[in-house]
């Protein structure tokens, strides 16, 4: 089925739309011309209505008019009338631009929160590093003279299991009984819930 260009006549004058984008396809900027000529209003129309802005709705438009331009050689008449594609065409870059708008002020929220929140406190971080390294003092200070040699060499020296059980010369069950018992109580003392 053939569609007629009509620009405000009830007759159909010259190639139809679908010829003209056919033309666009091979380079043809007459018929470029043409197809702006017919369509540059209705997808302004299109784009306005989901913009509500003159300003990027022009703006849109203009970027759907290139992409005919660059994409007309994937027309395909036995998808649709050449207007429906286009028409298609700019109501998802319409759509995308809302999308990217909506995009862009989410990110400059984010921006303005992230600029509300105090700066890093690094004498608070000391203070509180402190203190915690003084509380895991005591609390290994609380364990068995076995669990503390073994959790030292285990944790602060980064021997395995067989070597602590090596350096203290027991046997590897008495070691891992021994540390887990230790790290028990290390947690309990801390109030570390599990």
């Amino acid at each position: 089925m053939k569609e007629a260009v009509r620009i405000g006549r009830s007759e159909p004058t010259g190639p139809d739309l679908a010829e003209l984008v056919g033309r666009v396809a091979l380079g043809d900027e007459d018929a470029f011309a043409g197809v702006y000529d017919v369509v540059a209003g209705p997808v302004l129309g299109v784009v306005r209505a989901v913009l509500r802005d003159q300003a990027q709705s022009e703006e849109v438009t203009q970027e759907v008019l290139v992409e005919v331009w660059r994409t007309a050689p994937r027309y395909r008449s036995d998808r649709g009338t050449a207007i429906n594609w286009i028409l298609t065409l700019a109501h998802r870059r319409a759509i995308d631009r809302v999308r990217s708008a909506d995009a862009a002020a989410a990110r400059d929220h984010k921006a303005a929160l992230l600029d509300r929140l105090p700066e890093y406190d690094e004498v608070a971080e000391h203070v509180e590093a402190r203190l915690e390294r003084e509380q895991v003092r005591r609390c290994v200070r609380t364990l068995t003279e076995l669990q503390r040699q073994a959790v030292t060499l285990a944790y602060y020296r980064g021997l395995t299991y067989r070597e602590v059980a090596e350096a203290l010369a027991l046997p590897l069950g008495t070691v891992k009984t021994r540390l887990r018992d230790g790290l028990i109580r290390l947690r309990d003392c801390l109030g570390v819930t599990a």
